[in-house]
C-alpha cells in the first residue's frame, strides 16, 4: 500500500536529490549571494538559504515515506545502482527500506529544525557562511550513510560527517571546544581505520562490496575466522560511533562544548550511524562472528546503562557543579547501551527494539538539548548549582511553558509508558529474556535484569533534574543584571545556598518559550507522543524488513 502512488524513476530522484542536494546546498551556501536575495544583511541571506535547502530536504523525504510501498517494507525501493569502480565492483547503490526510511526522517527533521532555530539564534563564532555550508555537508553525509548499499561508499559516508562535526565544535562551540573537537576526532578517526580494514576484509573475501548480494549471502561465502575477525574490526569503528562504554569518554566533553545545534545533531543523528552499520552490516553479513561477540557486546551494553546513569546521578546531586549538557550526554551513553543490547540479542523483538530506541532517543535527547541550551541562554550558564541556588531554579513559575515541556521530555526519556522512549527499551529487554539460538539465556536474563536497573536509576536521575530545575521559590519581582546571572562564590564573602551560590530570589525573570523555539521543539514533542501512543507505524515498517535481514535475506 502507498499513499500516493509514484513511479519507480521519480522515487529513484527523491532519493538521489536527498543525498546530494544538501552537498550542493553547502557550495551554494559559500557563493556571493544574488543581489535580490541578500535581504537586509548577507547573513541573513545565508541563514534562509539553509532553512529553505533543509526544508526542501525534508518535504523530498515526506513525498519519499509518502510513495514508500508500506506493504513490501522489507522490499529496496527507490534503488538506483551504477557502476562506479569496475575494477573492485564498487557502484553507487542506493535504496531504502523499513529500516533505513525511518531514520532518513529524522535526519531530515532534525536538520531541518537546527536550521529554523539557526535563523533566529545563530552561535557566536565566525562567518554564517561556513556554519550553514558545514551543517549541509553534515545532513549529506548522515543522509547518504542511511541510503548507499556498498560498503566502500558506506565508508565514506560515514567518514564525511566528522569535519563538519569538528569545525562545528572547535569554532562555534564553547569552554574547552579545541581539545572536545580534537579528541572527537582522534577517536572516530581512529575506530574508522579499524573498521575500513574489516570492510575490506569482507569485500575482498567474498568478491563483491554490495550490501544487498552480502546480505541475501547471510556470511555463507565468509569462513567463521573471516567473520570474526570482521566483525571485531567493524565492530569497534562503529563501537566508537555509538558510542559503546568504554569507548565514550568523547561524547561528553563533545556535547559539553559543541553549539546547541551541534549537540541536537550529534546526539539525535550522529550516534545512529553506528547502531545503524550495526544492524545493516554485521547481523546480516557476518552472523556467525556476532553469534561470537554478542555476549560481550551485550556486557558492555548494561555496563554502559549502568554507568551512564550513575555519572548522571552524580552530576544532578546538589554540590556537584554538574554541567546539565555533559548530564544529558551521559544519558545518552545509557540510552544507546539499550539499542546495542537489543541489537546483541538478534531477535526479531530485540533489534526491533533497539530501532525503535534509536529513533525515540533522537526525537527525546534531541528535544532535551534544544531546551537546555535554551537554559543555557537564558541564565549564561549549564552549571545546575547555579541555576537552582538554594531552593531550585523554579522554572514552573518563571517560565512555565518551558519548564512544563522540560519535565515533558525529562519523563519521556526515563521511559514513561505512552512516550516514545518506553517502547524501544520494552523490547530491547523482552528481546534479551529470549535470545536467539546459541545465544546463553541464562547470561542474557541477568543482562535483562542489569538493564531493567538501569531504568530505574534513569528515572532516579531525571526526577532530581526536574525537581532541581523545574519547582522551588519564585520571586517574581526579583532580578539580576546579565553580568549576574553566573555568581561566584568570591564576589560573595557570605554565600548561601547549595555550593556557595546565591540563593533562587536572587535569580533573574526568564523569557518563556518564544515563538521560534516553539516552531523548532513542537514537532519532536508531538512526534515523541505520537511514537508512544501509536508505535505500530514505526514497527510496521521495520518488523518485516528486520525478520528478511536476520533470516538472510529471505522474507
Amino acid at each position: 500500500m502507498t499513499v500516493i502512488d509514484i513511479s519507480a524513476s521519480v522515487m529513484q530522484f527523491l532519493l538521489a536529490f536527498v543525498v546530494v542536494a544538501p552537498l550542493l546546498g553547502a557550495v551554494a551556501a559559500l557563493l556571493p549571494a544574488p543581489p535580490g536575495l541578500k535581504g537586509k544583511n548577507p547573513d541573513q541571506a545565508v541563514l534562509r538559504h539553509g532553512v529553505t535547502v533543509t526544508g526542501a530536504v525534508l518535504i523530498a523525504t515526506i513525498v519519499l515515506a509518502v510513495g514508500f510501498d508500506h506493504d513490501h517494507p522489507a522490499t529496496m525501493q527507490a534503488t538506483t545502482d551504477i557502476s562506479w569502480i569496475p575494477a573492485l565492483d564498487v557502484r553507487i547503490h542506493l535504496g531504502i527500506d523499513g529500516i533505513s526510511l525511518p531514520l532518513l526522517l529524522l535526519t531530515a527533521l532534525l536538520t531541518f529544525l537546527c536550521a529554523l532555530y539557526s535563523y533566529f539564534k545563530l552561535p557566536a563564532g565566525p562567518s554564517p557562511k561556513a556554519f550553514v555550508a558545514l551543517v549541509l555537508v553534515l545532513e549529506s553525509g548522515t543522509l547518504a550513510t542511511f541510503a548507499v548499499l556498498d560498503l566502500l561508499l558506506f565508508f565514506l559516508a560515514f567518514e564525511m560527517v566528522l569535519i563538519p562535526m569538528y569545525f562545528l565544535i572547535a569554532r562555534w562551540g564553547s569552554g574547552q571546544r579545541q581539545a572536545a573537537a580534537w579528541k572527537f576526532i582522534l577517536y572516530t578517526l581512529l575506530g574508522s581505520v579499524v573498521m575500513l580494514l574489516g570492510l575490506l576484509l569482507i569485500g575482498l573475501k567474498s568478491g563483491t562490496f554490495d550490501m544487498v548480494a552480502l546480505a541475501t549471502d547471510n556470511g555463507r561465502g565468509l569462513t567463521t575466522s573471516v567473520q570474526v575477525i570482521a566483525v571485531l574490526a567493524i565492530g569497534l569503528g562503529l563501537a566508537v560511533k555509538t558510542p559503546m562504554w568504554p569507548l565514550h569518554s568523547w561524547l561528553p566533553d563533545a556535547h559539553t562544548a559543541a553549539p546547541t545545534v551541534g549537540s541536537v545533531l550529534l546526539a539525535g543523528v550522529l550516534l545512529k550511524m553506528g547502531t545503524y552499520g550495526f544492524v545493516r552490516i554485521l547481523l546480516p553479513i557476518a552472523p556467525d562472528g556476532m553469534r561470537t561477540f554478542t555476549p560481550y557486546l551485550a556486557a558492555f551494553a548494561v555496563v554502559g546503562i549502568v554507568y551512564g546513569s550513575l555519572a548522571c546521578l552524580a552530576l544532578a546531586r546538589t554540590g556537584a557543579k554538574g554541567d546539565l549538557k555533559r548530564l544529558i550526554a551521559y544519558s545518552s551513553v545509557g540510552h544507546m547501551g539499550f539499542v546495542l543490547l537489543g541489537i546483541a540479542t538478534m531477535t526479531p523483538t530485540g533489534v526491533n527494539g533497539a530501532l525503535f530506541a534509536n529513533i525515540a532517543h533522537g526525537l527525546i535527547t534531541g528535544l532535551l538539548f534544544f531546551l537546555v541550551g535554551a537554559i543555557k541562554d537564558r541564565y549564561g550558564t549549564a552549571d545546575l548549582d547555579t541555576l537552582a541556588g538554594a531552593t531550585g531554579a523554579a522554572l514552573y513559575g518563571r517560565a512555565p511553558r518551558l519548564g512544563a515541556l522540560l519535565a515533558f521530555a525529562a519523563i519521556a526519556s526515563l521511559g514513561l509508558p505512552g512516550l516514545a522512549g518506553f517502547w524501544g527499551e520494552m523490547l530491547t529487554l523482552f528481546g534479551a529474556y529470549s535470545p536467539a539460538e546459541g545465544l546463553s539465556r541464562p547470561a542474557f536474563r541477568t543482562f535483562m535484569a542489569i538493564g531493567a536497573f538501569g531504568t530505574l536509576l534513569t528515572a532516579a536521575y531525571m526526577l532530581i533534574v526536574v525537581r532541581r530545575v523545574c519547582m522551588g521559590e519564585h520571586t517574581p519581582h526579583s532580578r539580576l543584571s546579565p553580568d549576574d546571572r553566573a555568581p561566584h562564590a568570591a564576589d560573595d564573602p557570605e554565600p548561601s545556598g547549595a555550593a556557595g551560590v546565591r540563593p533562587a530570589a536572587t535569580t533573574p525573570q526568564l523569557a518563556d518559550i518564544q515563538t521560534y523555539e516553539a516552531a523548532a521543539w513542537t514537532p519532536l514533542a508531538a512526534l515523541t507522543a505520537l511514537a508512544g501512543l501509536w508505535p505500530a507505524v514505526l514497527l510496521g515498517l521495520t518488523d518485516p524488513a528486520v525478520q528478511k535481514l536476520l533470516a538472510g535475506g529471505k522474507s
